[in-house]
């Protein structure tokens, strides 16, 4: 029986959350939720399970856009910036049941280049 495409996601989600847990080595989680409108990332501590920083494109206030890549970027500078307020430089990225692609991929590489080792 075929799986449908959120079971498809679900499993994916999971296989990539499995893999990152295999190679995290005490790293904190960079988790990306990405909607049709906005996205947002969290710096995750899995092992004490609370949440160390966080930033949406919803903290843009009324009429800010965040489903472009533009708005996926500064918010990937933004998580960067506020982790490393909290003393975290080496995170896993975790990008989810999305590719590698867009606005993920625009997150990622500016977080990056904000300090965020992974």
């Amino acid at each position: 029986m075929a799986l449908s495409l959120r079971q498809q996601a679900k499993r994916r989600a999971e296989r990539t959350r499995r893999r990152l847990k295999a190679v995290a080595n005490g790293r904190l989680r960079l988790s990306v939720y990405r909607s049709d409108k906005n996205i947002s990332a969290q710096i995750i501590d899995d092992a004490k399970g609370v949440t160390v920083a966080a930033a949406s494109s919803l903290e843009g206030g009324k009429g800010a856009k965040g489903s472009d890549i533009a708005a996926a970027s500064a918010i990937g500078k933004l998580i960067a910036e506020r982790a490393i307020e909290k003393g975290v430089k080496d995170v896993v990225f975790d990008r989810g049941e999305y590719i590698y692609h867009g606005r993920v991929k625009a997150l990622a590489e500016a977080a990056r280049e904000a300090g965020l080792n992974f």
